[in-house]
């Protein structure tokens, strides 16, 4: 009895009857708010953590209570944080509210930048393929290598003693 189902199922195939459904469309982006209408995203770079909060404003970053000048003072790290915004096209649209822990002022103005990136798609999911194409939702792997046994760090040697 086997045999003719398998058969049956084999003759349904040649026919083109019973064959599963077309591979499902790409999926659909929604808008993810939370109740004070404020979108969430958690922002990685090296050792850092940021959790950022967007909301529609004047275009204010505020970073641990502190403005986004006051924090990151060097103006390297403030044109990081405003990467995903400018090529948006949402200069002063929105305001930020951050808090990053861990690692130090690069990693966490990398950190910050991520998460404004998530949020933003969360806000509006019609910006995915702008921020995408300019690799601002791509977390940056890259960590400290390890150290390794019988060397002075990841890769430098102890140095060496002819005599």
């Amino acid at each position: 009895m086997a045999d003719l189902n398998s058969l049956e199922e084999l003759g349904n195939l040649a026919t083109g009857e019973g064959q599963p459904a077309a591979a499902p469309e790409a999926p659909v982006h929604v808008q993810k708010l939370d109740e004070h209408g404020r979108a969430y995203a958690t922002g990685k770079r090296k050792d850092a953590v940021a959790r950022v909060w967007l909301k529609p404003g004047t275009g204010k970053m505020t970073i641990n209570d502190k403005d986004m000048e006051a924090y990151f003072g060097r103006p390297v790290l403030q044109m990081i944080l405003r990467q995903p915004v400018i090529a948006a096209n949402r200069d002063g649209q929105y305001d930020v509210v951050a808090t990053v822990k861990g690692g130090g002022l690069s990693g966490q103005a990398g950190a910050v930048r991520h998460g404004i990136s998530r949020a933003l798609t969360h806000y509006e999911p019609e910006l995915r393929p702008v921020l995408k194409k300019g690799g601002f939702l791509t977390r940056d792997s890259r960590v400290v290598e390890r150290k390794k046994y019988g060397r002075a760090k990841a890769r430098r040697s102890f140095q060496f003693s002819k005599r």
